[in-house]
């Protein structure tokens, strides 16, 4: 009998893994043996009654059980792989049994011991046989109950019955007298099970209701972690001292004058917010969420004129080389009334606004000269990618940090880009067209004030969206002919940049259209007569500069490109999108490359085709027709299939049980309650030792 672990025991010390497998478990995240209870099962099948072996039918799915003989594990001759072979047989026959790469079922398999499975019934020959069956538990097995049988998400080389007898392996040496890092009173006031209990019934529960109450123990304590993580950060934030930027009426009305168009209700109201959050002496932490083209960035650039005019400097940053040149375009076209000198630094260049001989353009400038005049004040306005939060990039008034798109930055990004001032702290404004549901914000966002920009320009209108089936191709470049003869422009959307010589012989692959064959093709065939341009991500960047300013001046009709154009890319001119592939795309990315083309007061026109015409495939599209606006998008994508592949919570590292506490705003609102009860109590939760420890990593592994 092997001896008792703990959680913290390594994997491989606990169940003596093979090289193989522990490579395995670690792309999993898997590494000690609380990892490893941690998983959760993606589903439970319902115990059922045993059939008699007789009465076993061909396609059928079955649970049988039966005494065990003929045990014997072998490799074959030319692949080398491991097969289990075994007999079951009750008093009314018997049925062969055969495992295929599951080695380790040999070892859970005893002669002449009794043994139950749930499988699909085979026939070769006039022979049943049932391959790659699910070990049941039996009544017998008092330890770990005989309820529902978990099945576990899958990977190459670790199946479902891997987990399922490894996990059972662990839980039996494990000691039931767990110290439990969620308060016991928070637990009895939710009606949640404790930790070793919960571990049970998650992964061997006696019914389907014990299992429902671990995972949502399980689910609610992610999250409350979470919370807890985000609101220490937040309180630590509040705690420095930042540069109080007040904003006189004249200032906010001469910009107001300056800009070509009206500001909507919702800008004047988050503005106004903004402001005020400005003029206080602790650091802003504001988060504005607005749909696709509802107006961001005019908001930013309020919150800098305002900045600016008191003396300070601001920083602004993009997640890509083309949104940030973009943006550096647009502040100086909307502040060129208030003379600010303004400063683009990037992975390939560096310019300034004003020249030294114009004081309309632009003009390149060498990075070292860039960093001096930021570093001594004579730039107050630095636009920029990553290259912003490099080391050497120092400001000397640093009050405002403006970051676009944030979920495409990391809080180790954010946070150094924050760290840029002096002793002050600076405000710190966010801003994404992601739609993320409420449930969401809520919890990754729990540091940050929420500002909901949810209203459009009057003069944007929906876009008519139409999923285009494969017959009627040339209807939808009927439709871009039309647009272009009124002097407009297109954008066709490839999911790939060309075909790869390792994937010749990959179907599905091939069927993918890409960028390079895609631009031949419609100049070839389609377009003859237009000028098509082509953007993708391994351009250079002066390269992709040049298509851009190409395409925005009218020179390119159409412009064939990868989803490097999702985030920000505004050119009003065009009006309608081709999106090939629709299906290899999520939902948040569908939403942002549709909003390319509704910036203008033009109707806008999204044509979509789908290589996969799949029923999920299809509903997806479908609501992606439908919604009126990615707040909708979003909850349906949430309600569907959980929140990952439209905001992106994969890379925050949001488990499935996690997920599933998404989906309930009142589990949510919970979690966020008791945390900030817990933390009025105990600030640096110095009486919770190991929820302190917890909630540190939880955050470090959500948001580094």
């Amino acid at each position: 009998m092997q001896g008792p672990i703990t959680l913290n025991t390594p994997l491989d010390e606990a169940l003596h893994l093979t090289p193989k497998q522990k490579l395995l478990l670690e792309k999993l995240g898997l590494l000690i043996v609380e990892d490893l209870l941690r998983y959760a099962p993606s589903r439970y099948e319902t115990a059922v009654s045993f059939k008699p072996i007789a009465e076993l039918a061909k396609g059928e799915r079955a649970s049988f059980r039966g005494q065990l003989s003929h045990i014997k594990t072998e490799k074959t001759w030319r692949k080398k792989m491991p097969i289990t072979k075994a007999e079951l047989a009750d008093h009314t026959g018997s049925i062969p049994l055969i495992w295929f790469y599951q080695p380790y079922i040999g070892r859970m398999l005893k002669e002449g011991a009794e043994a139950a499975f749930t499988g699909t019934v085979s026939v070769r020959g006039n022979t049943l046989y049932c391959s790659n069956p699910v070990p049941r538990p039996l009544a017998a097995d008092e330890s770990f109950g005989h309820g529902p049988l978990p099945v576990y998400p899958e990977t190459r080389g670790l199946s479902s019955r891997w987990f399922q007898f490894n996990i059972r392996k662990v839980l039996s040496r494990l000691s039931p007298k767990l110290e439990d890092s969620v308060p016991a009173d928070i637990l009895t006031r939710y009606h949640l099970p404790r930790l070793f209990p919960a571990l049970l019934a998650l992964h061997a529960p006696r019914t389907g209701g014990a299992a429902e109450a671990a995972r949502k123990r399980f689910a609610f304590e992610e999250i409350f972690y979470i919370q807890l993580g985000r609101m220490q950060a937040r309180a630590a934030r509040d705690a420095h001292h930042a540069f109080s930027v007040r904003t006189d009426k004249s200032t906010l009305a001469a910009f107001t004058t300056a800009l070509p168009f009206v500001l909507t209700g919702a800008q004047t109201r988050i503005i106004t917010h903004v402001l005020r959050d400005l003029a206080r002496p602790r650091p802003m932490s504001r988060l504005v969420e607005g749909d696709v083209g509802s107006g961001k960035t005019v908001i930013a650039l309020a919150a800098a004129c305002s900045a600016i005019q008191n003396g300070y400097q601001v920083a602004y940053m993009a997640p890509t080389e083309v949104l940030a040149r973009q943006h550096f375009a647009t502040i100086i076209k909307l502040l060129r009334p208030f003379r600010i000198p303004v400063g683009l630094i990037t992975g390939g260049e560096c310019e300034k606004f004003p020249s030294k001989t114009s004081e309309e353009e632009s003009t390149h400038i060498s990075k070292a000269q860039l960093l001096k005049w930021t570093e001594s004040h004579a730039v107050n306005f630095v636009v920029g990618t990553h290259a912003l939060i490099q080391k050497n990039v120092r400001f000397k008034r640093l009050a405002l940090v403006i970051i676009d798109e944030q979920h495409r930055f990391g809080v180790n990004q954010r946070f150094s880009l924050t760290q840029k001032g002096n002793a002050e702290l600076p405000h710190l404004l966010s801003m994404t067209a992601t739609p993320i549901p409420r449930t969401l914000a809520l919890t990754i966002y729990g540091d940050l004030d929420l500002s909901l920009l949810d209203e459009l320009p009057p003069e944007r209108k929906r876009t008519i969206t139409e999923i285009i089936p494969p017959k009627e191709r040339e209807r939808a470049y009927k439709m871009v002919r039309e647009r272009l003869a009124e002097g407009r422009q297109a954008y066709v959307i490839c999911p790939r940049i060309e075909e790869s010589r390792n994937e010749k012989n990959d179907l599905l692959t091939l069927a993918a259209k890409n960028v390079k064959d895609e631009r031949e093709r419609l100049s070839r065939d389609i377009f003859p007569d237009k000028h098509i341009g082509m953007l993708h991500g391994k351009m250079r960047p002066k390269e992709k500069t040049r298509v851009m300013e190409q395409f925005r001046n009218g020179n390119i009709d159409i412009l064939v490109a990868t989803s490097v154009i999702e985030v920000g890319v505004d050119v009003p001119n065009a009006t309608i999108i081709i999106i090939e592939g629709a299906d290899r795309f999520g939902l948040a990315q569908l939403h942002q490359l549709r909003g390319r083309v509704a910036r203008s007061s033009f109707t806008p026109y999204c044509l979509v085709f789908s290589e996969s015409s799949g029923k999920t495939i299809s509903q997806r599209l479908r609501a992606f027709q439908n919604a009126k606006n990615g707040f909708e998008l979003a909850e349906y994508d949430l309600a569907l299939r959980g929140p990952g592949e439209l905001s992106g919570t994969k890379q925050w590292g949001i488990s499935d049980l996690g997920m599933e506490a998404l989906k309930n705003i009142k589990m949510v609102e919970a979690a966020r309650l008791e945390a900030r009860r817990l933390l009025e109590e105990d600030p640096t939760l110095a009486q919770h030792s190991q929820l302190c420890k917890r909630a540190a990593l939880t955050s470090m592994l959500h948001f580094e």
